[in-house]
């Protein structure tokens, strides 16, 4: 089997967006941003034997700013990310950061983005003031990515709720999040109309392998779709899916269930995932899978050298 891993799940914190961030009181989900830098992340690649890993800015982004500044800091952030990718192409991709939830300089930064900076894909989060990726108003940034057969990574965020006893977002609220929003896809029917996009889900799709037959069965019960119920999972398989957090039996097994084994791709989530937790994940993934060497290789590298061709020379 190939370890030679590529990481679609890997976060670049720029020092000044670290520093904006904190000036507007912080990650709203409650976790505190950790040190980067590119030998800690180089070295880590290493020791998980990760080839390439592309690189995006996690939530809240720049959705805690208000109005132009907006903008600015999204093209700040993708001219110096796009920058430290430039000097190490064989080693990093580059997942811009958007502008939303505004609309008009979100697809003018997805122009500039893919025309100008090169950009692998783009990253959107699950949910913009507790509006989900499925809301109307986001349709014309969708329908741009699918006429340019992008690749989105979709990255859980706080959902518009309070925390459990103080517990931070990333510990329990963002697998529903994410289930949330791709649902909100589903329904919306973005999964049927618009084919060309490819829209990925962090950590396994959080919930969305474990109530896909829960879904595809009470909606067309409850008028909810119109969508069968075998119309229904074939929506949830045109999902990608990485492993960042989830390759325990449990999780892993119940994505396999449910995905294409054509798109499922190795996530780390360093360094919000500390290298302790990127190795046990790393680890698990490689002992659960070890007789399924063909599934593996295609997760470790397979899938994703299929979306960043690049990547293979």
């Amino acid at each position: 089997m190939s370890r030679n891993r590529i990481d679609v799940h890997q976060h670049i914190i720029p020092p000044f967006w670290a520093d904006w961030l904190k000036a507007k009181g912080g990650d709203p989900s409650g976790w505190a941003a950790p040190a980067w830098s590119a030998d800690a992340a180089i070295a880590m690649m290493d020791k998980e034997e990760i080839r390439a890993g592309m690189l995006s800015v996690t939530a809240p982004g720049v959705s805690v700013g208000q109005g132009p500044e907006i903008v600015d800091m999204a093209k700040r952030i993708n001219d110096w990310n796009a920058g430290f990718v430039s000097q190490r192409p064989d080693r990093f991709g580059l997942f811009v950061t958007l502008p939303m939830p505004d609309v008009e300089a979100t697809l003018l930064e997805v122009e500039r983005a893919f025309d100008e900076l090169g950009a692998d894909g783009v990253t959107l989060f699950t949910n913009y003031g507790g509006r989900y990726l499925g809301d109307p108003i986001f349709l014309p940034v969708l329908e741009e990515l699918d006429r340019r057969h992008a690749f989105v990574f979709v990255h859980p965020s706080k959902p518009d709720a309070s925390m459990v006893n103080g517990v931070p977002s990333p510990v329990i609220d963002y697998p529903f999040d994410t289930t949330r929003t791709a649902t909100s896809l589903l329904f919306a029917g973005v999964m049927h109309r618009l084919t060309n996009i490819k829209i990925s889900l962090s950590h396994a799709g959080g919930m969305l392998p474990f109530v896909a037959h829960r879904i595809a069965e009470l909606a067309p019960a409850a008028n909810i779709s119109e969508m069968t119920r075998e119309e229904l999972l074939q929506g949830i398989r045109g999902f990608y899916f990485d492993t960042a957090l989830s390759s325990s039996r449990q999780a892993i097994d119940s994505l396999v269930a449910v995905a294409n084994p054509e798109r499922i791709m190795f996530g780390s989530d360093f360094p919000y995932a500390p290298l302790r937790t990127v190795s046990y994940f790393t680890q698990a993934l490689d002992d659960n899978l070890k007789d399924q060497d063909s599934l593996l290789t295609k997760i470790n590298s397979g899938n994703a050298l299929k979306l960043f061709s690049r990547l293979s020379s």
